[in-house]
């Protein structure tokens, strides 16, 4: 009776071979436990001032003030905006924000609705 491993998760290498209860990549060098869930870390995980995971699409309100870069305006708590896409950046949420147009925000001062 033949058993087969299956391939690397990371790489798609089908050199995987095992060590104890560990699967190891002789290619990229991924190691994981086949009996526990995988969790892919290549996906952005962004989070909101109250420790939500956000996503595409969803609604936040602002948290606090916030000046506009390069313009005398300034969003007020509450505000509300719809996410557009999550960036991997220092302004990690790019959104259309009521009143002011699209803009990128900080996630630390927004709130999931």
């Amino acid at each position: 009776m033949s058993f087969t491993l299956p391939s690397c998760p990371k790489c798609g290498s089908e050199y995987v071979y095992e060590d104890q209860q560990m699967l190891i990549c002789p290619e990229c060098a991924h190691e994981w436990n086949p009996s526990e869930a995988q969790v892919d870390e290549d996906v952005l995980q962004i989070k909101d001032a109250n420790g939500t995971r956000l996503a595409d699409g969803d609604k936040v309100t602002l948290i606090k003030d916030l000046k506009v870069k390069g313009t005398s305006s300034v969003l007020k708590i509450g505000t509300k905006a719809t996410i557009k896409r999550l960036v991997d950046g220092d302004h990690d949420l790019d959104c259309k924000v009521d009143g002011a147009g699209d803009m990128m925000l900080k996630s630390e001062f927004v709130k999931k609705v």
